[in-house]
């Protein structure tokens, strides 16, 4: 699987998070994978890493220390205050829009195993919300 361009990859940032210019998608871009990057681990982190953009990959690979692994919350609530003037609500939008790009980036098999290095609640920042019943059954449309 080869890496995404960095071009590519900030479009999409960009699109999903509606950013007016390309140099706000990259900070979200950057703040996001920084503080992700020191919740994964070992393998899962590096080919994570492999398949991103260089400049990203070396972000996610040289991350912000976290003291503990945040909930989504909290890592949602770091993330505004690494982002000048943004707010919880414009940071979980932030936090979306990277988290979901960069696990379309993954693809669905690495992607899972990132979600088993998180707390719970990570699934819903990535765009694939999981059935909490059962890992094996896809949730039923209500």
């Amino acid at each position: 699987m080869v890496a995404v361009r960095w071009e590519a990859f900030l479009e999409q940032v960009q699109e999903r998070g509606e950013y007016p210019t390309h140099a706000e998608a990259d900070r979200a871009a950057r703040t996001v994978l920084a503080l992700l990057g020191a919740h994964l681990v070992g393998d899962v982190r590096a080919e994570l890493a492999a398949r991103l953009p260089e400049t990203f990959a070396l972000i996610l690979l040289n991350p912000l220390q976290a003291a503990e692994p945040l909930s989504a919350e909290r890592f949602v609530r770091a993330t505004a205050a690494w982002i000048e003037g943004a707010t919880e609500q414009t940071a979980a939008w932030d936090v979306g829009a990277v988290l979901s790009v960069a696990a379309d980036a993954a693809g669905e098999e690495l992607t899972r195993r990132i979600l088993l290095q998180l707390p719970p609640g990570y699934d819903l920042l990535f765009g694939r919300p999981q059935d909490t019943t059962s890992h094996e059954h896809r949730p039923q449309n209500r």
